[in-house]
């Protein structure tokens, strides 16, 4: 599908000049938040959401209308493309995905498949391409995947887990397993986006969960090949890339080695000390403290300013939270902190 507009210049920290302001958009910005989308929870599964393209496009396009956000992330389960692998899972409400067989020895990754997107995730290539029509260019179409370290962790462990431990024993005692899976990942999520972007995308992210926990070594070690295999074919396939994660303080600069155009901050270390580190030639999103928006608006002020202020006004910033948005966040709040932005900005 031919892209309209929407340069994205405020992506490249050094090449594409100055934006008219700062952009602005969050993680979880479509969801809990609306009582539009909780009304739609009643009737409808997040999986059943994810997977039906009327759904998901009124869901992703909530926060443009409502917020005057300048990019989409569209709503899709990092979940989807393991489906598609053979993987049978489920969604349970207020606990995360479920998998009913997970991954322990060699013989569960080799039964694994790894198939062409349009067969793996077809429902998000027609939310891509609905998106796109509907926003006409205004604002940015960003695709969207897990990255493989969070996939594999949730099938190894088959639920979520606050410590992943199922995982980091399978990284550490049987290595030849963990990297077997992982390539098997770097491939689907690699089809996934590439085909995200020829459907209409301007832009993908990455998104990682708490991949802070391990080590910068073993992230280094285990994680990161398969990261810069994902970006490299993105930057091949001439996208702007940005990398998500939280709890990654310790491993910024290995994030950075991993390729991505724009690395994400959150709360735990400061904005500016932050980019120092990843260095100036790659952009930066981030990083108010979500819960923030569970106060009021002179508290949420002052921290808008002090990130702005630790930004410094080079390009390159994505005015962003160190995580996603809240349930319940008061809605005029987010809006009144989008516009608070882009009025404090403008250039």
């Amino acid at each position: 599908m031919e892209k309209t507009g929407n340069p994205l210049k405020w992506l490249s920290p050094t090449g594409r000049g100055p934006p008219d302001a700062t952009a602005v958009w969050f993680m979880c910005q479509a969801g809990r938040s609306f009582a539009q989308y909780r009304q739609l929870r009643k009737k409808y599964g997040i999986l059943e959401i994810a997977q039906t393209p009327e759904l998901s496009t009124q869901v992703t396009l909530m926060p443009v209308y409502t917020f005057g956000v300048d990019g989409v992330v569209l709503y899709a389960d990092i979940m989807l493309p393991l489906q598609g692998m053979g993987v049978s899972l489920e969604i349970e409400p207020e606990v995360g995905p479920i998998i009913d067989n997970p991954i322990r020895t060699m013989k569960d990754v080799e039964a694994l498949r790894v198939l062409d997107a349009q067969e793996t995730v077809p429902s998000v290539l027609e939310t891509v391409h609905m998106v796109r029509r509907e926003l006409a260019g205004k604002q940015a179409v960003i695709g969207f995947s897990g990255a493989p370290f969070p996939l594999a962790c949730y099938m190894i462990e088959g639920r979520p887990s606050p410590n992943d431990e199922l995982a980091k024993s399978l990284i550490y005692g049987q290595p030849q397993v963990w990297q077997a899976l992982m390539d098997k990942l770097t491939a689907v999520v690699s089809n996934s986006l590439l085909a995200q972007l020829k459907a209409g995308a301007d832009v993908v992210q990455v998104f990682e969960r708490w991949i802070g926990a391990v080590s910068p070594r073993v992230y280094r070690r285990l994680v990161q090949p398969s990261l810069k295999r994902i970006f490299a074919a993105m930057k091949e396939a001439g996208s702007p890339s940005l990398h998500f994660g939280t709890g990654t303080a310790a491993v910024f600069e290995v994030m950075t080695e991993a390729g991505g155009d724009v690395i994400s901050v959150d709360w735990r270390v400061d904005l500016d000390e932050a980019w120092a580190r990843m260095g100036y030639d790659r952009g930066i999103q981030g990083h108010l403290d979500p819960t923030l928006l569970l106060t009021s608006w002179p508290v949420i002020e002052a921290g808008m300013h002090d990130v702005l202020r630790r930004a410094g006004g080079r390009p390159g910033h994505i005015f962003h939270l160190g995580h996603g948005v809240p349930a319940f966040t008061d809605t005029d709040l987010l809006r009144r902190l989008v516009d608070a932005v882009h009025q404090a900005t403008s250039r």
